[in-house]
């Protein structure tokens, strides 16, 4: 008799469980796009400093995106929906040489405008470093974002008065960084994966900022040394794990050839060779308590049973079978880049809208009531258009359904719906505006030169 082929329910594995889990988190989290507008324009400096910031932005982002001289702002946004991405982080250079960065959240903004007034590449502070170090495992998970001094306080705005920054402004800056990162959950990340830190600092308020936010970026790996052990030992367990790995540092490794037991090794370290200053005992408050990593057997079910009850049927507690906690000084060490960002202007859009706030023109009541009024007479104007054009696009389809004509004519057609969503040349610098701005700061450096002709 032939066995039957019953189609039951497959179990699901735990590792496919786990997979799965991990998939669905991975695509949860926030994508960003690094992007240097004029990729012909920007300069050598810019391009290495957008390369550098793909690597901090990692694993969540395009780090081989290949940039095109006629590529327009356009061309990125459609593909931000599709690809899944969250925000844009766009490098553009000005004709007097300041290099600008905007941030939009995708698909309809806002945008924030910053200038950056300094920055150093990550070539540059590894050459300030003594023992540099770039593990390529670093960028596997996303850094821990930690942000210092973004509200003001009540007593520090009475101080500034006028010169204060809305507070609706500090909450919306607030809110766009920390989105462009997953959530940390404390209890459940482990703390294996947080192996680097990006500190975000904001200067505290001055009286002549005008209400601006300035803000100093910081990029560092996370490392940590076990402290509280002889150094000895310690140097044993580095070469322990260094015997294991792929880089071979001879120098770390202890030399106890000339030696004639091991205990004249523990009792006086130094008579196998050299230390540096480095082994030295690390300062107390840099140290933390974890639970130290303890390798277990896998016991059998007969086994697992016999442990869980004992012969009165009560639950057998082992000695020592609480978590084992182990001391370890942490040590931050920078990667780069740094920037030194600048906030100028805010918009609606997506690099295109209405301006919500300028750091150099201010307008009064009536002013903004009519701009309110002029945009919204354009976007009026804007759905008029996109209805004309999508009758059009319908009542020629219908024409070459009547003629029986198909072809590529309707997935052009397709592609010009969306046409008027974004204006192509929204990436291009203009200066009438920028002369307007510089007038009312002469004060100011450079002005801001990234205005629209068509936002004020």
């Amino acid at each position: 008799m032939a066995r039957g082929t019953g189609k039951g329910r497959r179990k699901q594995s735990v590792a496919d469980k786990a997979a799965a889990k991990a998939k669905k988190t991975e695509s949860a989290n926030p994508k960003t796009m690094v992007i240097r507008i004029g990729a012909g324009k920007v300069g050598s400096s810019t391009s290495a400093l957008v390369q550098d910031m793909r690597q901090v932005m990692e694993p969540d982002t395009a780090v081989r995106l290949k940039e095109r001289r006629g590529n327009k702002l356009r061309d990125y946004t459609t593909m931000c929906g599709p690809l899944g991405v969250s925000h844009l982080l766009l490098f553009s250079r000005s004709e007097s040489g300041n290099t600008n960065v905007r941030l939009s959240r995708m698909p309809r903004g806002p945008t924030l405008n910053f200038r950056v007034e300094q920055y150093s590449l990550c070539k540059d502070v590894q050459k300030s470093q003594k023992h540099p170090r770039m593990p390529a495992d670093l960028f596997r998970t996303a850094p821990l974002l930690v942000m210092n001094n973004f509200v003001t306080s009540i007593e520090q705005r009475e101080l500034l008065g006028d010169a204060a920054p809305p507070a609706h402004l500090e909450k919306l800056v607030t809110d766009m960084f920390q989105g462009l990162f997953p959530p940390i959950q404390p209890h459940s990340t482990p703390l294996q994966s947080i192996k680097r830190v990006l500190l975000l600092n904001r200067e505290p308020p001055k009286e002549g900022d005008n209400g601006t936010i300035t803000i100093n970026l910081r990029h560092y790996a996370i490392t940590t040394k076990i402290t509280g052990v002889p150094k000895a030992i310690r140097r044993l367990y580095a070469a322990e794990k260094m015997i294991g790995s792929k880089e071979k540092k001879r120098k770390a490794l202890p030399n106890l050839g000339g030696l004639d037991d091991v205990a004249d090794y523990m009792l006086d370290p130094s008579a196998a060779g050299y230390t540096s200053a480095s082994d030295t005992e690390i300062e107390t408050d840099a140290e933390v308590e974890v639970a130290a990593p303890v390798t277990r057997r896998v016991l059998s079910r007969k086994e697992r049973e016999r442990a869980a009850a004992g012969e009165n049927g009560r639950k057998v507690m082992a000695r020592g079978s609480g978590p084992k906690v182990e001391k370890r000084a942490v040590k931050l060490i920078e990667l780069g880049p740094r920037l030194k960002l600048r906030l100028t202007k805010v918009q609606e859009g997506v690099c295109d809208g209405r301006i919500m706030w300028h750091e150099f023109v201010t307008k009064s009541a009536a002013e903004v009531k009519e701009m309110d009024k002029a945009w919204e007479q354009r976007n009026k104007e804007k759905a008029e258009r996109r209805r004309i054009q999508k009758e059009n696009i319908e009542r020629k389809r219908k024409e070459r359904a009547a003629k029986g004509e198909t072809g590529e004519d309707d997935e052009v057609d397709e592609d010009m719906e969306d046409y008027d969503e974004y204006d192509y040349d929204d990436d291009e610098w203009h200066g009438d505006d920028a002369e307007v701005a510089d007038d009312q700061s002469k004060n100011a450096d450079d002005g801001d030169e990234d205005m629209d002709d068509d936002e004020e």
